[in-house]
């Protein structure tokens, strides 16, 4: 009878970690950030729309950095997309609150703060956890909802395929740090 094999345990040789490797670019991140409500119209035609940014160094995105402004019913339509044409489980958005809608209310409904905080929040952990999908991130409507200005409700459905690195990029911003109000910045690197 031969004797049972026996599992190498040793440890791995690891190369030493330094400054560099430790404090360096994460090898493959996405951050998306959903902030600065702004309430945009009057009367019963005010809505709000949040600024969408996002940075990456994933291959699948053609822009590694993007900024857009989207409003609820964008984030409700990525949400219809992505259950109608993919196979993930897509989460649910922070709820639609009809309560607040009601007239004759006593405080802003819809546009107070702490609401306006909440559903921030709220999109952001959704808009996050889908992104981080990986077949998610196939999705043309996902990469549209990020990273153009304006969403083509017309598109035809489909996946996208990682490109070559384009030729040149294309950076849409907002900015909000001038005394002036919105400035939007569009540069070609």
């Amino acid at each position: 009878m031969s004797e049972p094999a026996v599992a190498d345990t040793r440890r791995l040789n690891s190369k030493p970690q330094d400054l560099t490797d430790a404090y360096g670019p994460p090898s493959n991140f996405l951050e998306i950030d959903v902030y600065d409500p702004q309430i945009v119209g009057v009367g019963r035609n005010r809505y709000t729309t949040y600024e969408v940014r996002m940075k990456t160094n994933l291959p699948i995105f053609k822009l590694k950095d993007s900024c857009v402004r989207r409003r609820y019913s964008d984030f409700e339509w990525l949400k219809n997309e992505l259950e109608r044409d993919s196979k993930i489980v897509v989460p649910p958005l922070p709820g639609k609150a009809l309560k607040r809608q009601l007239p004759f209310r006593g405080d802003e409904g819809l546009f107070e703060e702490s609401f306006l905080e909440e559903r921030r929040a709220g999109l952001e952990q959704f808009i996050n956890r889908i992104a981080g999908h990986p077949l998610a991130q196939n999705e043309r409507c996902l990469h549209m909802f990020l990273q153009e200005e304006s969403i083509d409700r017309n598109y035809i459905p489909g996946k996208r395929k990682p490109s070559a690195a384009p030729a040149s990029c294309t950076f849409i911003s907002t900015s909000r740090h001038n005394a002036g109000g919105n400035v939007r910045a569009v540069s070609t690197l």
